[in-house]
């Protein structure tokens, strides 16, 4: 898999906004097949920084109604990637700040 198929997008929320702001950690929403190596190396190759580590939710799809019909979302997979200490942080996201 090609870094920008792993990579979907960034998860932007309060609660996100204070991981960055404290901790260096940022969250993605990335492919359903992509283990924690693959996420890291793309991370690093997309952004040029160093991760120290990555941990990963696998997100349920949400109970979803309109009326009699019901339905499911679609279920999907978020990544919580840390980085060093000596890495410069994600441009992107302090636009957002």
């Amino acid at each position: 898999m090609n870094s920008r198929d792993i990579i979907i997008k960034p998860i932007i929320t309060e609660k996100t906004m204070i991981g960055v702001a404290n901790e260096k950690k940022y969250t993605f929403r990335v492919a359903d097949k992509a283990t924690k190596i693959d996420i890291a190396r793309a991370v690093e190759d997309i952004f040029g920084v160093k991760v120290q580590k990555v941990n990963t939710v696998s997100v349920r799809g949400r109970l979803r109604r309109q009326g009699r019909t019901q339905g499911y979302t679609p279920s999907w997979k978020k990544a919580y990637v840390t980085l060093t200490e000596d890495s410069k942080k994600i441009e992107f996201f302090e636009g957002m700040m």
